[in-house]
């Protein structure tokens, strides 16, 4: 059994299943996913990922501001908090720092990182971190605002092994996406052989970084299943062994998850 431990499935495109999420899930479950975290990114679409979990068991939501959407709106922690304890939400994020595409609004996005933190830590829910070349600044504001009992992961992992090794110091999962197919990550397959079995987990980030074969199109949550294929061959394991083990993790990152 598989997990998309992240997936944007408000965004995925749903023009070859004649506009129906349930046929895009269907497809996803015919491959042996089974479970499905749909992320929010901003306060616009935060009723709409708890609306889809709710309509699917398979489905869990996550609530927060992208680095990236900081500027169209911010969450305080109380409402970070009062948002956690919907059943459907199991998590906190997508927060974090992107000082690649928005470093014009680092100071913002730190501001808000660091609400993220102290909420999950309030509520007891994971944080789910994007980072793009801010390592530094990522690392310190989780060591000062974060939880390590209640930690969160580096999703869509495509930094250096100095970071993910600090990261699982300070309770930190990794998230490995279909960047790790392509070409040009040799860097970080290296980095995927290296991150403990027990704190890994894969995601698909549909509708972003379809996994070769398939990369160039839209991606969607039923390619998680070659992402897994690819890490379980780069660490030399059946991926069988490695679709159990990401799915534990998973679990125990989010317990909320319902089984």
């Amino acid at each position: 059994m598989l997990t998309d431990s992240h997936c944007h499935l408000d965004r995925i495109d749903l023009k070859p299943y004649n506009g129906d999420l349930n046929a895009a899930l269907d497809a996803a479950r015919e491959r042996g996913i089974r479970q499905f975290l749909c992320i929010g990114v901003s306060l616009e679409n935060r009723e709409t990922v708890v609306d889809i979990a709710r309509q699917y068991p398979d489905v869990y939501a996550s609530v927060g501001v992208h680095p990236c959407d900081v500027e169209s709106g911010t969450a305080t922690v109380e409402q970070l908090v009062e948002w956690g304890g919907a059943p459907e939400v199991i998590g906190l994020g997508e927060t974090g720092l992107d000082y690649h595409y928005a470093e014009q609004t680092k100071e913002l996005q730190q501001e808000s990182f660091a609400l993220h933190l102290k909420a999950g830590a309030q509520a007891g829910l994971p944080i789910i971190v994007h980072t793009r070349e801010a390592r530094e600044d990522t690392l310190a504001l989780i060591r000062e605002h974060g939880s390590t009992e209640h930690a969160g992961v580096l999703h869509c992992f495509t930094e250096t092994w100095d970071m993910a090794s600090q990261a699982l110091d300070l309770g930190y999962y990794i998230s490995l996406s279909g960047i790790v197919t392509f070409n040009s990550a040799k860097a970080l397959r290296e980095v995927a052989k290296q991150i403990p079995l027990d704190r890994l987990l894969v995601e698909t980030d549909s509708p972003y970084l379809a996994p070769v074969p398939h990369r160039g199109k839209s991606n969607e949550p039923q390619y998680v299943r070659e992402v897994a294929e690819f890490v379980a061959d780069l660490r030399g394991m059946p991926v069988e062994k490695l679709a159990e083990q990401t799915t534990e993790n998973f679990h125990r990152l989010f317990p909320k998850a319902r089984g």
